[in-house]
């Protein structure tokens, strides 16, 4: 349907009008004449001195410049047909880890070995274009805590962000307690009704200000769920001068403290020790029961004001050649 903005400007419209009532005519008379005994040898003239046809629609053509330049200042706008769009109240905020030991190539993607940070991408971004209706954010950290994206319902940039992440872009240490802070600063304004972070490490805290305890605490205060992801498998094989032998890739990860950050806010700890299971965790997280908001309606709004502008445009050229031609 039509809809105009700004219909106010139409009080505009017999401005014209009241100028050409309000004012005084412009006096066209000129005082100078020409005397001449004879008016014979201008007979032939009289034909020549008519006004063409074509001049007696400039006014109206003024007058229209006039009516579709107010037209366009009203804004008109055709609004479309009611989208549904749904909003499921959740803010959800994935901090990954790109600390040095994410690095460590202990998942397979495919049959080919790749790190942590790969694997986590792949399942992860996934995971991201699944949540329709959250709003997402991301934040990495390492030695330090960064905001990559913020809150969003813009799933396919924030995939992208992700997607964009290397290790070692926020430190080689790993600053959970900060992450998690950083978290928790970022969602207690915000008005949803259910706030959810998602804390994926492969190690322990070993740098940061916060300590781990002290901002699950800060979490449980503001009402944010916290998942605890530990990244890792139990046991590669690495090739050495003599031989291969098996370690264990995993021996600084703080299960224990990643426990108790999920416990003290209510959420869970998962342990992904190789793609599958990840895959699986991410699974289990769509799982979480969305708090309804309901169904907002919007409509799309397409702007018609260029059109009448061109027009009057149009006009005011025509006028313009006119008079040009006049001075002439």
């Amino acid at each position: 349907m039509l809809e105009f903005a700004w219909p106010w400007s139409f009080v505009a419209l017999p401005l014209p009008w009241l100028v050409r009532w309000l004012l005084p005519a412009v006096s066209t008379v000129d005082s100078g004449a020409l005397r001449v005994p004879d008016l014979e040898d201008f007979r032939h003239l009289g034909a020549d001195v008519d006004e063409p046809m074509y001049k007696q629609f400039f006014p109206p053509l003024a007058l229209l410049g006039w009516a579709l330049l107010v037209l366009a200042a009203s804004n008109p706008q055709w609004l479309g047909a009611p989208i549904g769009v749904t909003d499921t109240g959740r803010d959800l905020m994935l901090a990954v880890d790109l600390s040095e030991s994410m690095e460590v190539e202990d998942f397979l993607l495919e049959g080919e070995p790749v790190d942590r940070l790969v694997a986590t991408k792949a399942v992860a971004k996934a995971f991201i274009e699944r949540r329709e209706g959250d709003r997402i954010g991301l934040l990495v950290f390492g030695e330090q805590a960064y905001l990559n994206a913020p809150l969003t319902h813009d799933r396919a940039t924030v995939a992208q962000l992700l997607d964009e992440t290397a290790i070692g872009l926020a430190g080689r240490s790993t600053a959970i307690g900060d992450a998690l802070g950083l978290a928790v600063k970022r969602l207690r304004e915000q008005d949803a009704e259910h706030k959810v972070v998602i804390l994926m490490t492969d190690g322990a805290n070993t740098a940061g200000q916060v300590k781990p305890q002290r901002a699950a605490r800060l979490a449980a205060s503001a009402g944010l769920k916290v998942y605890t992801i530990g990244i890792g498998a139990d046991e590669m094989m690495v090739r050495q001068l003599f031989g291969n032998i098996r370690v264990n890739p995993s021996t600084d990860l703080d299960e224990k403290t990643l426990r108790g950050i999920a416990a003290a806010t209510g959420g869970r700890y998962f342990r992904a020790r190789d793609l599958e299971a990840l895959e699986e965790i991410y699974a289990e997280l769509d799982l979480l029961e969305p708090v309804a908001r309901g169904e907002q309606q919007l409509r799309p709004v397409h702007a018609l004001y260029p059109w009448p502008l061109a027009l009057a445009a149009l006009c005011a050229g025509i006028l313009l050649w006119r008079q040009s031609r006049s001075a002439l």
